[in-house]
Protein backbone atom coordinates (compact mmCIF):
# COMPACT_ATOMS: atom_id res chain seq x y z
CA UNK A 1 0.00 0.00 0.00
CA UNK A 2 1.35 3.23 -1.20
CA UNK A 3 1.12 5.19 2.72
CA UNK A 4 1.19 8.77 1.12
CA UNK A 5 -1.73 7.61 -1.19
CA UNK A 6 -4.11 6.20 1.90
CA UNK A 7 -3.33 9.05 4.05
CA UNK A 8 -5.01 11.13 0.95
CA UNK A 9 -7.98 9.28 0.31
CA UNK A 10 -7.91 9.07 4.28
CA UNK A 11 -8.00 13.03 4.30
CA UNK A 12 -10.77 13.12 1.23
CA UNK A 13 -12.80 11.25 3.35
CA UNK A 14 -12.56 12.84 5.99
CA UNK A 15 -14.00 15.91 4.36
CA UNK A 16 -16.91 14.21 2.82
CA UNK A 17 -17.67 12.97 6.65
CA UNK A 18 -17.96 9.27 5.76
CA UNK A 19 -18.15 7.46 9.24
CA UNK A 20 -15.98 4.04 10.73
CA UNK A 21 -12.26 4.65 10.19
CA UNK A 22 -10.10 4.03 7.02
CA UNK A 23 -9.37 0.29 6.29
CA UNK A 24 -7.72 -0.24 2.93
CA UNK A 25 -8.18 0.79 -0.94
CA UNK A 26 -7.71 -0.39 -4.22
CA UNK A 27 -7.19 1.50 -7.13
CA UNK A 28 -9.27 0.83 -10.09
CA UNK A 29 -7.81 0.51 -13.38
CA UNK A 30 -10.43 1.40 -15.71
CA UNK A 31 -10.97 4.61 -17.93
CA UNK A 32 -8.29 6.48 -19.77
CA UNK A 33 -8.93 10.06 -17.92
CA UNK A 34 -9.61 9.72 -13.67
CA UNK A 35 -7.99 8.16 -11.36
CA UNK A 36 -10.51 6.40 -9.25
CA UNK A 37 -10.06 4.02 -6.28
CA UNK A 38 -12.50 1.82 -4.17
CA UNK A 39 -11.67 3.07 -0.36
CA UNK A 40 -12.85 0.56 2.58
CA UNK A 41 -13.57 1.80 5.55
CA UNK A 42 -14.67 -0.48 9.33
CA UNK A 43 -18.31 -0.14 10.07
CA UNK A 44 -20.75 -1.21 12.77
CA UNK A 45 -23.33 -3.70 11.13
CA UNK A 46 -25.69 -2.81 14.17
CA UNK A 47 -24.84 -6.03 15.91
CA UNK A 48 -21.49 -4.72 17.51
CA UNK A 49 -20.23 -6.54 14.58
CA UNK A 50 -17.44 -4.89 11.96
CA UNK A 51 -18.23 -5.03 8.17
CA UNK A 52 -16.72 -3.19 5.71
CA UNK A 53 -18.69 -0.60 3.83
CA UNK A 54 -16.95 0.42 0.00
CA UNK A 55 -17.35 3.81 -1.50
CA UNK A 56 -15.90 4.97 -5.04
CA UNK A 57 -13.32 7.83 -4.59
CA UNK A 58 -12.41 9.54 -7.68
CA UNK A 59 -9.42 12.48 -8.47
CA UNK A 60 -10.86 14.00 -11.76
CA UNK A 61 -8.33 15.06 -14.41
CA UNK A 62 -8.90 18.67 -14.69
CA UNK A 63 -6.96 19.31 -17.62
CA UNK A 64 -9.53 16.93 -19.54
CA UNK A 65 -12.03 18.26 -17.54
CA UNK A 66 -11.60 22.35 -17.86
CA UNK A 67 -15.09 22.85 -15.67
CA UNK A 68 -15.14 20.38 -12.93
CA UNK A 69 -17.84 22.15 -10.83
CA UNK A 70 -20.67 22.51 -13.87
CA UNK A 71 -19.59 19.07 -14.85
CA UNK A 72 -20.95 17.60 -11.19
CA UNK A 73 -23.59 20.29 -11.52
CA UNK A 74 -24.53 18.16 -14.83
CA UNK A 75 -24.01 15.22 -12.80
CA UNK A 76 -26.53 16.25 -9.44
CA UNK A 77 -29.27 17.32 -11.77
CA UNK A 78 -29.55 13.92 -13.89
CA UNK A 79 -28.94 11.33 -11.03
CA UNK A 80 -31.18 13.24 -8.51
CA UNK A 81 -33.97 13.33 -11.50
CA UNK A 82 -33.28 9.39 -12.14
CA UNK A 83 -33.67 9.04 -8.46
CA UNK A 84 -36.75 10.83 -8.34
CA UNK A 85 -38.23 9.00 -11.70
CA UNK A 86 -37.25 5.47 -10.60
CA UNK A 87 -36.57 5.86 -6.66
CA UNK A 88 -36.52 1.97 -6.28
CA UNK A 89 -33.64 1.12 -8.99
CA UNK A 90 -29.85 1.30 -8.77
CA UNK A 91 -28.44 4.70 -9.09
CA UNK A 92 -25.08 6.79 -8.42
CA UNK A 93 -25.06 8.54 -5.94
CA UNK A 94 -22.57 11.46 -4.53
CA UNK A 95 -22.03 12.15 -0.86
CA UNK A 96 -21.52 15.81 0.32
CA UNK A 97 -18.77 18.07 2.24
CA UNK A 98 -19.96 19.63 4.86
CA UNK A 99 -21.10 23.14 2.98
CA UNK A 100 -22.79 20.57 0.89
CA UNK A 101 -20.90 20.34 -2.14
CA UNK A 102 -20.78 17.28 -4.04
CA UNK A 103 -16.83 17.96 -4.55
CA UNK A 104 -13.57 18.80 -2.70
CA UNK A 105 -11.52 21.42 -4.34
CA UNK A 106 -8.21 21.98 -2.95
CA UNK A 107 -5.52 23.13 -4.97
CA UNK A 108 -4.91 21.77 -8.00
CA UNK A 109 -7.21 18.42 -6.99
CA UNK A 110 -10.72 17.79 -7.74
CA UNK A 111 -12.23 14.93 -5.57
CA UNK A 112 -15.39 13.29 -4.91
CA UNK A 113 -17.21 10.36 -3.64
CA UNK A 114 -20.28 7.95 -4.85
CA UNK A 115 -21.66 4.87 -3.66
CA UNK A 116 -19.36 1.88 -5.06
CA UNK A 117 -21.65 -0.64 -6.76
CA UNK A 118 -20.68 -4.31 -6.24
CA UNK A 119 -20.78 -5.38 -9.52
CA UNK A 120 -18.40 -6.77 -12.48
CA UNK A 121 -17.98 -4.92 -15.69
CA UNK A 122 -16.82 -5.91 -19.28
CA UNK A 123 -14.17 -4.06 -21.44
CA UNK A 124 -14.95 -6.15 -24.06
CA UNK A 125 -17.12 -9.11 -24.81
CA UNK A 126 -18.17 -11.75 -27.18
CA UNK A 127 -21.58 -12.71 -24.98
CA UNK A 128 -24.37 -10.94 -27.20
CA UNK A 129 -26.94 -11.21 -24.38
CA UNK A 130 -24.40 -9.31 -22.17
CA UNK A 131 -24.03 -6.83 -25.13
CA UNK A 132 -27.50 -6.34 -25.60
CA UNK A 133 -28.23 -5.98 -22.06
CA UNK A 134 -25.84 -2.98 -21.72
CA UNK A 135 -27.88 -1.92 -25.37
CA UNK A 136 -30.87 -1.79 -23.46
CA UNK A 137 -29.28 0.06 -20.02
CA UNK A 138 -28.03 2.67 -22.42
CA UNK A 139 -31.35 3.01 -23.96
CA UNK A 140 -33.74 3.06 -20.80
CA UNK A 141 -30.57 5.86 -20.01
CA UNK A 142 -31.93 7.83 -22.90
CA UNK A 143 -36.04 6.59 -21.56
CA UNK A 144 -35.30 7.82 -18.56
CA UNK A 145 -34.07 11.53 -19.87
CA UNK A 146 -36.40 12.01 -22.31
CA UNK A 147 -38.56 14.14 -21.01
CA UNK A 148 -35.79 16.35 -19.00
CA UNK A 149 -34.98 19.13 -20.45
CA UNK A 150 -31.12 19.07 -21.87
CA UNK A 151 -30.85 23.39 -21.44
CA UNK A 152 -30.61 22.86 -17.95
CA UNK A 153 -27.59 20.84 -18.54
CA UNK A 154 -23.58 22.81 -19.26
CA UNK A 155 -21.39 22.02 -22.30
CA UNK A 156 -18.55 20.79 -19.84
CA UNK A 157 -16.30 19.75 -22.41
CA UNK A 158 -17.51 22.47 -25.04
CA UNK A 159 -17.72 21.00 -28.58
CA UNK A 160 -17.27 17.25 -27.43
CA UNK A 161 -18.68 15.95 -30.41
CA UNK A 162 -18.38 18.61 -33.04
CA UNK A 163 -16.63 16.29 -34.92
CA UNK A 164 -16.11 19.63 -37.54
CA UNK A 165 -14.00 21.34 -34.50
CA UNK A 166 -12.32 17.85 -33.67
CA UNK A 167 -10.66 18.17 -37.12
CA UNK A 168 -10.03 21.79 -37.09
CA UNK A 169 -8.14 21.24 -34.02
CA UNK A 170 -6.28 18.57 -35.68
CA UNK A 171 -5.33 20.94 -38.55
CA UNK A 172 -4.14 23.51 -36.36
CA UNK A 173 -2.00 21.22 -34.19
CA UNK A 174 -0.65 19.80 -37.10
CA UNK A 175 0.47 23.06 -38.82
CA UNK A 176 1.93 24.11 -35.19
CA UNK A 177 3.64 20.90 -35.04
CA UNK A 178 5.59 21.89 -32.31
CA UNK A 179 7.31 18.49 -30.96
CA UNK A 180 7.93 17.64 -34.66
CA UNK A 181 6.18 14.35 -34.47
CA UNK A 182 3.52 14.80 -37.21
CA UNK A 183 6.18 13.62 -39.94
CA UNK A 184 5.79 10.09 -38.40
CA UNK A 185 1.97 9.98 -39.19
CA UNK A 186 1.47 11.50 -42.35
CA UNK A 187 -0.78 8.22 -43.50
CA UNK A 188 -2.77 8.91 -40.83
CA UNK A 189 -3.44 12.30 -41.05
CA UNK A 190 -4.03 11.58 -45.14
CA UNK A 191 -6.70 9.71 -44.21
CA UNK A 192 -8.23 11.62 -41.97
CA UNK A 193 -8.41 14.57 -44.01
CA UNK A 194 -9.49 12.56 -47.23
CA UNK A 195 -13.23 11.50 -45.47
CA UNK A 196 -13.62 14.50 -43.59
CA UNK A 197 -16.52 15.67 -45.27
CA UNK A 198 -18.45 12.86 -44.51
CA UNK A 199 -17.37 12.26 -40.82
CA UNK A 200 -18.82 15.92 -40.14
CA UNK A 201 -22.05 14.91 -41.80
CA UNK A 202 -23.65 15.06 -38.20
CA UNK A 203 -22.38 17.84 -36.92
CA UNK A 204 -23.49 19.22 -40.12
CA UNK A 205 -27.02 18.52 -39.74
CA UNK A 206 -27.50 19.15 -35.71
CA UNK A 207 -26.37 22.62 -37.33
CA UNK A 208 -29.50 22.26 -40.01
CA UNK A 209 -31.99 22.10 -37.54
CA UNK A 210 -32.38 18.48 -38.63
CA UNK A 211 -31.38 16.35 -35.54
CA UNK A 212 -32.49 17.19 -32.39
CA UNK A 213 -30.49 18.16 -29.09
CA UNK A 214 -31.17 15.58 -25.75
CA UNK A 215 -29.56 14.48 -22.83
CA UNK A 216 -26.72 12.25 -23.92
CA UNK A 217 -24.09 10.02 -21.90
CA UNK A 218 -21.34 10.96 -24.36
CA UNK A 219 -19.20 7.56 -23.34
CA UNK A 220 -21.16 4.86 -24.03
CA UNK A 221 -18.61 2.04 -24.03
CA UNK A 222 -19.98 -1.36 -22.66
CA UNK A 223 -17.81 -1.05 -19.40
CA UNK A 224 -19.66 2.27 -18.25
CA UNK A 225 -22.13 -0.19 -17.57
CA UNK A 226 -22.29 -2.15 -14.21
CA UNK A 227 -23.36 -5.65 -14.19
CA UNK A 228 -24.80 -8.41 -11.89
CA UNK A 229 -21.89 -10.80 -10.97
CA UNK A 230 -24.44 -13.70 -10.63
CA UNK A 231 -27.39 -13.05 -13.18
CA UNK A 232 -25.47 -10.75 -15.71
CA UNK A 233 -28.52 -7.85 -15.51
CA UNK A 234 -27.14 -4.70 -15.72
CA UNK A 235 -27.41 -2.28 -12.77
CA UNK A 236 -26.37 0.49 -13.51
CA UNK A 237 -24.82 3.53 -16.60
CA UNK A 238 -21.68 4.99 -14.52
CA UNK A 239 -19.19 7.44 -15.68
CA UNK A 240 -21.54 10.59 -16.17
CA UNK A 241 -18.57 12.76 -16.51
CA UNK A 242 -19.82 13.44 -20.18
CA UNK A 243 -23.16 13.67 -19.65
CA UNK A 244 -24.96 16.82 -21.70
CA UNK A 245 -26.55 18.23 -24.25
CA UNK A 246 -26.12 16.02 -27.63
CA UNK A 247 -27.45 13.44 -30.45
CA UNK A 248 -28.47 9.86 -29.73
CA UNK A 249 -25.88 9.02 -32.94
CA UNK A 250 -22.83 10.37 -30.63
CA UNK A 251 -24.44 7.48 -27.73
CA UNK A 252 -25.00 4.95 -30.18
CA UNK A 253 -21.83 5.11 -32.71
CA UNK A 254 -19.43 5.26 -29.82
CA UNK A 255 -21.03 2.01 -28.20
CA UNK A 256 -20.76 0.00 -31.31
CA UNK A 257 -17.33 1.42 -32.32
CA UNK A 258 -16.16 -0.24 -28.67
CA UNK A 259 -18.56 -2.91 -28.57
CA UNK A 260 -18.54 -4.47 -31.83
CA UNK A 261 -14.89 -4.28 -32.93
CA UNK A 262 -13.52 -7.68 -33.52
CA UNK A 263 -10.16 -6.06 -31.26
CA UNK A 264 -8.98 -3.76 -28.75
CA UNK A 265 -9.29 -0.39 -28.99
CA UNK A 266 -5.00 -0.06 -28.86
CA UNK A 267 -4.66 -3.21 -30.84
CA UNK A 268 -1.33 -2.65 -32.76
CA UNK A 269 -2.65 -5.51 -35.00
CA UNK A 270 -4.88 -3.82 -37.38
CA UNK A 271 -5.36 -6.16 -39.73
CA UNK A 272 -8.51 -8.02 -37.53
CA UNK A 273 -9.70 -4.86 -36.77
CA UNK A 274 -13.28 -4.17 -38.18
CA UNK A 275 -16.98 -4.35 -37.25
CA UNK A 276 -18.93 -7.90 -36.18
CA UNK A 277 -22.03 -7.52 -37.35
CA UNK A 278 -23.44 -10.17 -34.55
CA UNK A 279 -22.42 -7.61 -31.92
CA UNK A 280 -23.82 -4.49 -33.93
CA UNK A 281 -26.98 -6.19 -34.12
CA UNK A 282 -26.84 -7.25 -30.47
CA UNK A 283 -26.43 -3.72 -29.74
CA UNK A 284 -28.84 -2.17 -32.36
CA UNK A 285 -31.59 -4.60 -30.88
CA UNK A 286 -30.98 -3.91 -27.36
CA UNK A 287 -30.88 -0.30 -27.89
CA UNK A 288 -33.58 0.37 -30.03
CA UNK A 289 -36.01 -2.07 -27.90
CA UNK A 290 -35.94 0.89 -25.49
CA UNK A 291 -35.97 3.84 -28.19
CA UNK A 292 -37.49 2.68 -31.26
CA UNK A 293 -40.69 4.91 -30.49
CA UNK A 294 -39.40 8.17 -29.08
CA UNK A 295 -36.31 8.36 -31.93
CA UNK A 296 -37.41 10.02 -35.45
CA UNK A 297 -36.77 9.14 -38.90
CA UNK A 298 -33.71 11.29 -38.90
CA UNK A 299 -32.55 9.68 -35.81
CA UNK A 300 -32.91 6.20 -37.01
CA UNK A 301 -31.44 7.39 -40.21
CA UNK A 302 -28.17 8.04 -39.00
CA UNK A 303 -27.51 5.16 -36.41
CA UNK A 304 -25.40 3.31 -38.81
CA UNK A 305 -22.97 5.79 -40.14
CA UNK A 306 -22.76 7.10 -36.35
CA UNK A 307 -20.27 4.58 -35.80
CA UNK A 308 -17.83 5.67 -38.49
CA UNK A 309 -18.09 9.21 -37.49
CA UNK A 310 -17.39 8.27 -34.05
CA UNK A 311 -14.26 6.36 -35.31
CA UNK A 312 -12.82 9.68 -37.18
CA UNK A 313 -13.87 11.57 -34.69
CA UNK A 314 -11.93 9.59 -31.67
CA UNK A 315 -8.99 8.92 -34.51
CA UNK A 316 -8.38 12.68 -34.48
CA UNK A 317 -8.26 13.04 -30.56
CA UNK A 318 -5.71 10.36 -30.62
CA UNK A 319 -3.84 11.51 -33.19
CA UNK A 320 -4.19 14.93 -32.00
CA UNK A 321 -3.14 14.41 -28.10
CA UNK A 322 -0.38 12.41 -29.87
CA UNK A 323 0.81 15.63 -31.94
CA UNK A 324 0.49 18.40 -28.74
CA UNK A 325 2.84 15.53 -26.64
CA UNK A 326 -0.11 12.88 -25.04
CA UNK A 327 -1.56 15.20 -22.40
CA UNK A 328 -5.49 14.13 -22.09
CA UNK A 329 -5.58 10.53 -22.77
CA UNK A 330 -3.27 8.30 -20.09
CA UNK A 331 -0.62 6.36 -22.50
CA UNK A 332 0.85 2.71 -21.22
CA UNK A 333 3.53 2.76 -24.02
CA UNK A 334 5.77 4.44 -26.66
CA UNK A 335 3.16 5.79 -29.38
CA UNK A 336 -0.05 4.79 -27.59
CA UNK A 337 -2.21 7.58 -29.23
CA UNK A 338 -0.83 6.59 -32.66
CA UNK A 339 -1.63 2.88 -31.72
CA UNK A 340 -4.71 3.41 -30.93
CA UNK A 341 -5.53 5.90 -34.09
CA UNK A 342 -4.54 3.60 -36.51
CA UNK A 343 -6.94 1.02 -34.94
CA UNK A 344 -9.88 3.11 -34.97
CA UNK A 345 -8.88 4.20 -38.71
CA UNK A 346 -8.98 0.57 -39.57
CA UNK A 347 -12.46 0.15 -38.01
CA UNK A 348 -13.50 3.46 -39.69
CA UNK A 349 -12.58 1.65 -43.36
CA UNK A 350 -14.34 -1.39 -42.25
CA UNK A 351 -17.50 0.36 -41.41
CA UNK A 352 -17.82 2.59 -44.28
CA UNK A 353 -17.76 -0.80 -46.58
CA UNK A 354 -20.04 -2.56 -44.06
CA UNK A 355 -22.52 0.37 -43.88
CA UNK A 356 -25.67 -0.56 -46.18
CA UNK A 357 -25.96 -3.95 -44.20
CA UNK A 358 -25.61 -1.68 -41.01
CA UNK A 359 -28.22 0.54 -41.71
CA UNK A 360 -30.60 -2.90 -42.87
CA UNK A 361 -30.15 -3.43 -39.45
CA UNK A 362 -31.16 -0.79 -37.73
CA UNK A 363 -34.07 -0.19 -39.58
CA UNK A 364 -35.20 -3.71 -39.39
CA UNK A 365 -34.93 -3.42 -35.47
CA UNK A 366 -36.43 -0.05 -35.39
CA UNK A 367 -39.32 -1.55 -37.28
CA UNK A 368 -39.97 -4.67 -34.85
CA UNK A 369 -40.00 -2.77 -32.02
CA UNK A 370 -42.47 0.18 -33.49
CA UNK A 371 -44.73 -2.73 -34.27
CA UNK A 372 -44.38 -3.96 -31.29
CA UNK A 373 -44.87 -1.11 -28.73
CA UNK A 374 -47.68 0.22 -30.91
Amino acid sequence: MDEKLARKLQQVGEHFNLPGPFFNYEEIHTGNVNHTYRADYIRDDGTGMARIKSYLVQRVNTYAFRDPVGLMDNIDKVTEYIHQKRPGQTCLHFHHTADRKTYLFEGDEFWRICNYVPSVTYDSCDDLEIVRSAAEAFGDFQMILSEFDASQLSYTIPDFHNTRKRYETLIADAQKDELGRVASVKEELDYLLSVQDIACRLTNMLDRGELPLRVTHNDTKINNVLFDEETGRALVVIDLDTVMPGLVAHDFGDAVRFAANFTEEDSEDTSKTGVDLNVFWAFADGFLSQTANMLTENEIDTLALSGFVLACELATRFLDDYIVGDKYFKVKKDHHNVIRTRCQIALAKDMLKKLDAMDAIVHGCAEKYRRKNG
